[in-house]
């Protein structure tokens, strides 16, 4: 498994720092990214990055403009994508700073912020990176929604970035808040899939799912499609539930928990579900990918597959890319494998993004890379940000938005050579 995709649940932390201060090594908790003297040699070689291949370019990534956004997205593994509505780009970083563009020059529209980490005792994960902005942006009905690890989603007036209200949902949202139809969904950490009214912030309703004693630092983003919104969970199982009220339509497991240890048996569907058509198609950690039938929740097809990224589509195929971070294509109708890239391994990717002909992905020493949806092979590369990018590209009317690990926003053109 990968250490930097792991996190332990609000309540499980006190426990384990007293378990920590009552241990005589630390040995046990070795997989964790701060914990270790770094000795172990043959570990840092498996772990380290695929050297990037060598090959001819077909097409070039010219940069549009440039700007920064506060201080960048900090070392908790945050992914916060910006949005982009109508002729803006709204973009946050890890520490309350919100900021909108306009999209097609980069000039500053508006900046606000958006609070302060409030200290306490049991925030002893966020002494060295005090982020507190964990929700990537979501808009819709006149607003731009993030949420936050204190438990709250804000929303602000797209025109000025006024905020309009402030919820509490009782726990760290760490997915993108989706408008539809009058209802702001928010998952948060603990389990529950929420709706919030959009003029007031009220929660309308609420769905719970249980969740393990450790899960990945993640959750799904919910999907709303014809009044169902479908969310993964860190239990394994995907849900469907009516968008009005919150009445559960079906639940179907992408993958059993299995393993005599808590380490083993983690299964997150943490990636936004695929709808496709009559299709939802979702992919789990440690586990595998599925495609449901919308209607009931039952299996169409399965393939052994372990993800905890979104997913994405373009010319019948499903794209993917794996814990290993080796994209691949797989056959919508039948989940046959069309192709994989091994060049890319062990480089922490973001999730994919199909357009055009193309499949971006970025990996964490700031490369963008462009891949080809038919077979797979590189066609371009160009480095972002040498902080890194842990956010998913953007792309809208060809052109593609970048946010960079160090805040650095950007918009690029892929032209043909």
């Amino acid at each position: 498994m990968t250490a930097r995709a792991t996190v332990l649940t609000r309540s499980t932390r006190l426990a384990l720092l007293l378990a920590v201060l009552g241990l005589g090594g630390c040995s046990w908790f070795s997989w964790l990214p701060f914990v270790g003297d770094g000795s172990d040699k043959k570990r840092e070689e498996s772990t380290k990055p695929m050297p990037l291949a060598k090959f001819d370019a077909e097409v070039r990534i010219e940069r549009q403009w440039r700007s920064s956004v506060g201080k960048g997205l900090g070392r908790k593994y945050l992914r916060l994508p910006p949005v982009v509505v109508a002729d803006q780009i709204i973009a946050a970083d890890g520490y309350g700073q919100v900021e909108a563009f306009d999209r097609f020059s980069g000039k500053r529209a508006w900046r606000t912020r958006i609070g302060e980490l409030e200290s306490s005792w049991f925030n002893w994960f966020d002494r060295k990176d005090p982020s507190f902005v964990s929700g990537g942006v979501g808009a819709g009905g006149g607003m731009a929604y993030l949420g936050l690890t204190s438990g709250e989603v804000v929303a602000l007036a797209i025109e000025d970035g006024t905020e309009r209200w402030r919820s509490s949902v009782g726990s760290e949202v760490l997915s993108v808040p989706v408008y539809s139809r009058g209802k702001v969904y928010a998952q948060t950490i603990d389990g529950r899939l929420l709706a919030l009214d959009s003029e007031d912030g009220a929660v309308i309703w609420s769905f719970d799912n249980q969740v393990p004693v450790l899960t990945l630092r993640g959750t799904s983003s919910p999907v709303v499609d014809g009044g169902v919104v479908y969310s993964g969970f860190a239990s394994g199982k995907v849900s469907a539930v009516r968008a009005d009220n919150g009445e559960p339509v079906w639940e179907s497991r992408i993958m059993l928990p299995e393993g005599r240890s808590e380490l083993d048996r983690i299964v997150d569907v943490d990636g936004r579900p695929l709808v496709l058509g009559p299709l939802l198609v979702a992919a789990s950690y440690q586990g595998r990918i599925k495609a449901l039938r919308r209607t009931d929740g039952q299996a169409v097809w399965e393939r052994e597959v372990s993800s905890y990224l979104d997913l994405d589509d373009g010319y019948g195929n499903v794209y993917v890319v794996d814990d290993a971070d080796t994209p691949m294509a797989l056959e919508l109708e039948t989940a046959e494998e069309i192709w994989r890239q091994d060049q890319l391994k062990r480089r922490r990717l973001t999730s994919p993004v199909a357009f055009s002909n193309y499949l971006l992905v970025g990996d964490d020493q700031g490369y963008l890379h462009v891949l080809a949806q038919s077979d797979g092979r590189f066609l371009g590369r160009r480095r972002v940000d040498s902080d890194g990018l842990r956010s998913v590209p953007i792309v809208e009317d060809g052109i593609v938005y970048v946010l960079g690990n160090s805040g650095s926003l950007s918009a690029f053109e892929i032209l043909e050579k």
